[in-house]
């Protein structure tokens, strides 16, 4: 059988990213100020610190202010919410980030929602995900998001097709989900408590393997020219699905690294720039 085609991330982040700085540039032409987008990380955790730090890289680049909050790992909710809260009432602040995970004391869901939805610029809030499921104005969670970008990009059209969704996290399976959904696609989510999960994975037109466990999908789960989409990202630079196994079987793979992780920055910057626009009433 032909091996599956790559569907490719790289170059559609670069492509976003560069009409991101043309805009991030206009904006400051008009409003005088730079679009801000707020980081707010908690404690020390060197993988989160990494993302932060690389979410500032591609900040600037794009022509964003980035403006960073630390606070201890000792930061109790009601500190959480009052940092978030008064970002959210900052009118220089156009965008809000909340790197999470957080430490366990915290309720991160609380947290989550003491973020203004027109600053929702992660897409994380109850608001947002409302937004996602009826399919009305709103910012989208990244991964999903960049999910939904990467599919359209390489001309597929979910409508009518049938979508397994692997994983039910709040901020990727549930809401790649609706998405798919709103673009009329038929959904089926499947989760740790799911019966014979190989049996329904054969029957999906598109798989989104959202679990967080290595090479888990195997190819012979995947129906003949499927469009595997991987968003999972594990130890070694391993995805969720067993790739060479799927390359074999599918017609179009997302690669780990470089097919879903490089659209997530991409549309949070993309989604604050929007938001600048949005504050400023300049359209």
């Amino acid at each position: 059988m032909t091996s599956a085609r790559l569907m490719l991330g790289n170059g559609l982040a670069k492509d976003l990213a560069a009409d991101t700085a043309r805009r991030s540039e206009d904006f400051h032409q008009r409003a005088g100020r730079r679009p801000c987008l707020a980081t707010v990380l908690v404690g020390d955790d060197p993988a989160s610190v990494t993302y932060v730090r690389m979410k500032q890289n591609r900040c600037r680049q794009a022509g964003i202010e980035s403006r960073h909050v630390a606070l201890p790992d000792t930061t109790s909710t009601e500190e959480l919410v009052a940092a978030l809260t008064a970002l959210s009432e900052d009118p220089e602040v156009d965008g809000i980030l909340l790197q999470h995970p957080v430490p366990a004391q915290i309720d991160e869901r609380a947290a989550f929602e003491a973020i203004a939805a027109g600053k929702d610029v992660d897409g994380v809030t109850m608001h947002s995900f409302a937004a996602m499921a009826f399919g009305l104005p709103g910012y989208d969670s990244c991964t999903p998001g960049g999910i939904m970008r990467l599919l359209d990009h390489h001309g597929v059209d979910p409508a009518g097709r049938h979508a397994v969704v692997i994983g039910r996290s709040p901020i990727l399976g549930k809401p790649v989900a609706m998405l798919l959904l709103a673009r009329d696609a038929t959904v089926t989510v499947c989760h740790s408590k799911t019966q014979d999960l190989p049996a329904i994975v054969r029957t999906a037109d598109i798989v989104v393997a959202a679990v967080g466990r290595p090479e888990f999908v195997r190819g012979d789960w995947l129906k003949p020219g499927a469009v595997v989409v991987d968003a999972g990202y594990n130890e070694g630079n391993v995805g969720d699905v067993a790739f060479d196994e799927a390359m074999s079987r599918a017609d179009l793979v997302t690669p780990v690294p470089g097919g879903v992780g490089p659209m997530t920055i991409s549309v949070l910057l993309d989604q604050t720039v929007r938001a600048a626009f949005e504050h400023a009433g300049l359209g």
